[in-house]
């Protein structure tokens, strides 16, 4: 349908649409009866006959090539040009020939509405009318006509002039319409890369971890090295079920789990740890935990990939600031600290807590890194969490 459709002043661009506006605007030249009535039957000598065909085939020309030559939105020379010659033609028509000829002037407010923009549209229409109105004034009965005219003049111009506000409306709405799927798509991809991130960096590590001590262990316990083998399929597994849930758009960590999964990994790690107990999560929307949770495993992956740490502290406290109360998620560690600008893991830490309306704070500690996470509390959103 792409090929066939045409909007008002658009300039058509393939035969099919060049055949469909033909025969769209061929219609409306059904309404030449009057003139072409008058020369057949109204008494002008054969000079004045073809002399009025002549500027009747003129006329239709040069309103075609208005229609056909305009592009949307155009506001050049060709235009007003075009409507000035058309104006010019219709008042010597009409002012030689006789009254049947004003009608050539409804034809000049519908070129005046379909090819001029709205801003100079709305006066050259009315404009219009007022000449066919002078004209009409200085022809033998022309004031008869002049009634039944001026209105559908009016009228159609008018008419021209929404009928392409409309069309460029609806353009800006298929615009807007791709700009959010292009938008929509970008952002899942963007959630995509940071789940997988995360998720992957966290398991990963994980098993790289598990994996060494199971090496260590085989000589010399060669069943404690079975357990930590055991738990290694275990985590693949759970990282598999998470990458699908990712994928699909279900994956929503929640706290009480990622302190758990946290407990496990710095231990794997031999890191010294101290977590919250079981954490008060009333009034604490899902998304907002979800935020948190991410933050605290892209944490402690963290610390066990780069800090070298041997001792890491998680606390989880609900603080009273002056936007409102907060909780704080802080995780701090006695390792090396940062070694550069913020990665990929902290810049999709950052995003999921902005989105929430939560802020992110990184820095060194004395030793080690501090990073601190916090969300406001919703006080609504107890309902929300069932």
């Amino acid at each position: 349908m792409s090929g066939v459709e045409i909007g008002i002043g658009q300039r058509p661009r393939t035969p099919t649409q060049i055949a469909v506006k033909l025969l769209w605007t061929g219609v409306w030249l059904a309404y030449l009866s009057a003139p072409v009535s008058d020369l057949l039957h109204g008494g002008h000598s054969d000079g004045v006959r073809v002399l009025g065909v002549v500027g009747l085939v003129a006329f239709v020309a040069w309103y075609f090539t208005l229609i056909f030559r305009t592009g949307r939105g155009e506001t050049n020379g060709l235009v007003f040009g075009s409507l000035a010659v058309l104006a010019a033609q219709s008042s010597v028509l009409a002012l030689t020939l006789g009254r049947e000829w004003l009608v050539l002037f409804v034809y000049v407010s519908v070129a005046s509405g379909a090819a001029l923009p709205s801003r100079y549209a709305r006066p050259t229409v009315p404009a219009v009318c007022v000449l066919m109105t002078v004209v009409a004034l200085s022809v033998r009965e022309g004031d008869e006509y002049l009634a039944s005219l001026l209105l559908p003049s009016l009228l159609a111009g008018f008419s021209m002039i929404g009928v392409r506000a409309l069309i460029r409306t609806t353009i800006e709405l298929r615009e807007a319409r791709a700009t959010v799927a292009q938008l929509a798509a970008n952002e899942e991809r963007l959630r995509l890369a940071r789940d997988l991130h995360d998720l992957l960096g966290h398991s990963l590590s994980l098993i790289t971890l598990k994996s060494e001590l199971a090496g260590r262990m085989l000589p010399d316990h060669p069943e404690r090295a079975a357990e930590q083998v055991a738990d290694i399929e275990n985590v693949s597994r759970q990282a598999l079920a998470d990458v699908r849930e990712a994928v699909t758009g279900y994956r929503r960590p929640r706290l009480p789990g990622e302190l758990a999964g946290a407990r496990v990994a710095l231990s794997a790690a031999g890191i010294t740890v101290r977590l919250p107990e079981e954490p008060d999560l009333t009034e604490v929307a899902s998304e907002t935990e979800s935020a948190l949770a991410w933050a605290l495993r892209e944490a402690v992956t963290n610390v066990v990939r780069h800090s070298g740490a041997h001792r890491c502290v998680v606390e989880l406290v609900r603080r009273q600031t002056l936007e409102g109360p907060v909780l704080e998620l802080s995780v701090e560690d006695d390792g090396g600290g940062a070694d550069g600008g913020p990665g990929t893991g902290l810049t999709g830490m950052r995003e999921r807590l902005e989105k929430v309306g939560g802020t992110l704070e990184t820095g060194g500690a004395r030793p080690g890194f501090r990073l601190v996470a916090r969300v406001p509390l919703n006080q609504g959103a107890v309902g929300s969490r069932a």
